[in-house]
């Protein structure tokens, strides 16, 4: 799945691999991914003992990146809601999302959580480099925004 955002990727690797030659925490790394996506400054972030949580628009869609923490064993998850269920033709929205996880979902996957299918992509924050931050948030980002509205038209509610 090639996105008209692919150079937006390009840019920011390279301003993430910068930060990488700082020795940047994950945090900050997540923060300079997030200016560079959040065309419209609409990102907020919320910081608590168990983590925190960052919500940006993109596009169409709202993307939600949390951090439980900077050890090994802390977790990064991003994340997308896409379309809120019930929703005409279920099995035809599950065969089609099974489809899309298949081969157009890289390191991220469709899923479903309170009633809402998401994009979602998890993982520890372990030997983790900047770039992959960069490109596990910005393939929630451009998933989500290229298939929410395609998924509203044909699934959209019951």
């Amino acid at each position: 799945m090639t996105s008209p955002n692919s150079t937006l990727e390009l840019d920011t690797n390279q301003t993430v691999d910068e930060l990488l030659e700082d020795k940047s925490t994950h945090q900050e790394v997540i923060e300079t991914v997030i200016s560079s996506l959040d065309q419209n400054n609409t990102a907020m972030v919320n910081h608590t003992d168990q983590g925190s949580l960052w919500k940006f628009q993109y596009g169409s869609v709202e993307v939600f990146v949390q951090l439980t923490g900077e050890s090994d064993d802390d977790l990064l998850t991003v994340w997308s809601s896409l379309l809120q269920l019930p929703a005409k033709d279920e099995p035809g929205l599950m065969r089609r999302i099974l489809e899309m996880n298949w081969t157009g979902t890289f390191e991220t996957c469709f899923s479903i959580k309170d009633n809402q299918v998401m994009i979602s992509s998890q993982r520890t924050v372990a030997d983790m480099y900047p770039g992959e931050i960069s490109r596990l948030v910005t393939l929630v980002a451009n998933i989500a925004d290229d298939n929410d509205e395609l998924l509203k038209e044909e699934f959209g509610a019951s």
